[in-house]
């Protein structure tokens, strides 16, 4: 069945689009913990580096090779390297780390939606830090809860993605960031008030040589790889649905100054809080789920505090849970000629379905020998499965494919779309940070990651 391509209905459409897809739970969830671990300010300072140098080239890189070929990450990689090509293969790793992520995001994410009503009914009331950690624990061992909320999160996704680029991913997504900016802001502006939020602005903005090292460097990029939706097939997708002549490098730009913007606003919304009542910085992922409803319980309107908080959380996963399951759902309309219904049905239950083990990691409903045998559970392998090999080696291809195989003269056409002059010197600048730069990186970042440097 012939597909008839949907584009953005404007450029604000496309834009709030990928930036709900950036702006997820990698820096709501992981960034405030990452930046404690590693430094502070200086890690920031190598983050921002990262993601201007290195993030920015590569997103930009993604989108014009999806508006160049109009089609989603397979067809595109087909278009210029050849069906039968090994280059296919990064597409379909994107693909993978797309569904991977999902299968246990929606996870994460449901632990959030079961918190809104838990801070609705005050869990948190009379309860110690130790004790709201044991809370967490619990829901996490009761599989059956789990399952519930990772159905509903998935379902929800699957249900704004049906209804296509402009009515559902598009229309949801100018609501959904909207009113998760104002959520963010409104949380910043309370934590300016409390006593810990001086102490916080140094911590995140002034070196910490003593936890600083090149492996931080390295996390950095890797952070920056990631909170930018980056070797996943999102943003070739995204930018299949761009129409010519729509200024790509402004546009990048400016969602990478939005996710730098949220990844600051997110640590000053939280650490002032953590400093406020001495809690150890290093609190890694529980951070959200335990050591935060402990703190907002001690806070005037903690009921709406962490309602508010669980809101953010749950609104920043969906706009970053609807590409991925959008990326699945595309190619799989092109390559198999389905309608977008039976397209996102297939994704969104391939996905719920390989996402239960992951629901039921920690109760240990399936596979119980999994942690002693692979060193940590289900969930946490496949996140770091994805994160640590499929997303670096499908942004290596990505990168290289686009700077060695694509038309270059087809690129620069795409590139200076929509600009002016500079952006023909600006070209093989670009041209030179794919064919070289982000592949070296990317290796090393492999390299580090796997304990060989």
């Amino acid at each position: 069945m012939q597909q008839v391509r949907e584009h953005w209905s404007s450029k604000l459409g496309f834009l709030l689009a990928a930036m709900g897809s950036t702006i997820g739970l990698g820096l709501l969830w992981k960034f405030p913990y990452t930046i404690a671990q590693n430094g502070g300010g200086l890690f920031l300072v190598c983050y921002f580096a990262c993601l201007f140098l290195i993030g920015i080239p590569l997103f930009i890189g993604e989108i014009l090779l999806g508006r160049h070929s109009g089609a989603a990450a397979i067809g595109a990689f087909e278009k210029d390297g050849g069906k039968g090509s090994g280059w296919v293969w990064g597409a379909w790793l994107g693909i993978a780390a797309s569904f991977l992520i999902m299968s246990f995001y929606s996870v994460v994410a449901g632990w959030g939606m079961s918190y809104i009503l838990m801070s609705l009914n005050g869990f948190y009331v009379g309860k110690s830090l130790g004790e709201i950690g044991e809370v967490y624990e619990l829901l996490s061992r009761s599989g059956s809860i789990t399952m519930l909320w990772h159905f509903l999160f998935t379902a929800i996704t699957m249900a704004i993605v049906v209804s296509g680029v402009k009515r559902g991913i598009e229309y949801w997504s100018k609501i959904m960031v909207k009113v998760l900016l104002v959520l963010l802001f409104s949380l910043f502006l309370f934590s300016t008030t409390l006593p810990g939020f001086s102490k916080a602005a140094q911590f995140i903005f002034l070196p910490d040589l003593a936890h600083f090292s090149v492996s931080s460097v390295l996390e950095a990029l890797g952070l920056a790889l990631m909170t930018m939706s980056l070797g996943q097939g999102i943003m070739i997708s995204y930018g299949s649905y761009l129409r010519r002549g729509e200024d790509v490098i402004r546009m990048s730009m400016i969602v990478a100054f939005s996710v730098a913007l949220v990844a600051v606003l997110a640590a000053l919304t939280i650490f002032p809080i953590v400093f406020s009542f001495d809690i150890p910085t290093n609190s890694g992922p529980g951070l959200v789920f335990k050591t935060l409803p402990y703190l907002f319980a001690q806070l005037p309107g903690a009921l709406v505090l962490s309602t508010l908080f669980f809101v953010l959380f749950v609104f920043t996963a969906l706009t970053s849970a609807i590409p991925l399951i959008e990326v699945c759902a595309t190619n799989l309309m092109e390559k198999l000629r389905i309608s977008r219904t039976k397209a996102v049905l297939c994704a969104g239950i391939g996905t719920f379905t390989f996402g239960i083990p992951s629901a039921l990691a920690a109760s240990k409903g399936m596979f119980p020998e999994w942690q002693s045998i692979f060193r940590c559970n289900f969930l946490d392998t496949i996140n770091d499965f994805s994160s640590i090999w499929v997303i670096p080696l499908a942004g290596l291809i990505t990168s290289l494919f686009i700077g060695w195989v694509v038309d270059r003269e087809a690129m620069e056409s795409e590139f200076c779309a929509g600009g002016g002059e500079l952006r023909g010197v600006m070209f093989p600048l670009w041209i030179f940070s794919l064919k070289y730069a982000i592949p070296l990186a990317i290796v090393i970042i492999m390299l580090q990651k796997s304990g060989l440097i």
